[in-house]
């Protein structure tokens, strides 16, 4: 049987916490910032947990 290959574009979206969680990046950094306020764009910031009915299938993606 062949190798498992992970989903490429999975991998480079979501990483693993030492815990064992899910997390990704906020959507709405990347583009059309100068409209935003600097108070809506700090939203953005850091990364969040991925919810828990979407968990099994980034693992599959991931390859876990």
């Amino acid at each position: 049987m062949p190798k498992m290959k992970s989903h490429s574009g999975a991998s480079k979206r979501f990483k693993r916490t030492g815990s064992g969680k899910l997390r990704r990046n906020k959507a709405g950094r990347n583009h059309m910032l100068e409209k935003k306020s600097a108070k809506h764009k700090a939203r953005f910031l850091g990364d969040a947990d991925v919810a828990k009915a979407d968990a099994p299938n980034i693992d599959k993606m991931i390859g876990r």
